[in-house]
């Protein structure tokens, strides 16, 4: 089961500049860089609706939902930053440069999120070589903006 989720992972991670590349597109043909977020999220949204309503879940009562931490409603705030500074990041900076920033981003914020156990991860403390690793992947990022 971990590796059919390391490959769906591993497609996400194929998707993320196809998306960036395409709404960058499409933001050429709009001319408005949040215009083409909305898009991309009312396209993905409209998916979505389809597929809940074939699968046929249903949403928890609303007591169910006013339980819920407010902090667990920010996913689409922080995909909506994603999206639209990709859509705008894309074609100053290119697909590898882009995506290797995105890539040293997440994981300083991964080391941390895994170091304290946040937002429901389990702890995995910060070591030398997981630091070794970011620094790693750092001077990539570093060789990837140069070459």
């Amino acid at each position: 089961m971990e590796l059919l989720f390391a490959f769906l992972v591993l497609i996400a991670g194929v998707l993320a500049p196809t998306q960036a590349g395409v709404n960058a597109s499409l933001s050429s043909y709009l001319k408005n860089d949040f215009l083409a977020a909305f898009v991309s999220f009312f396209v993905g949204t409209s998916a979505l609706l389809i597929y809940t309503q074939l699968m046929r879940f249903s949403w928890p009562p609303l007591s169910s939902l006013l339980k819920i931490p407010w902090w667990c409603w920010l996913g689409g705030l922080c995909g909506a930053y994603l999206v639209t500074t990709t859509i705008a990041a894309a074609p100053r900076l290119g697909a590898t440069t882009m995506f290797a920033f995105f890539l040293g981003g997440q994981l300083l914020a991964s080391l941390v999120l895994d170091h304290f156990g946040l937002l429901g991860f389990p702890e995995h403390s910060i070591n030398i070589w997981r630091v070794l690793g970011i620094v790693l992947l750092f001077c990539g990022v570093l060789l990837v903006k140069k070459f």
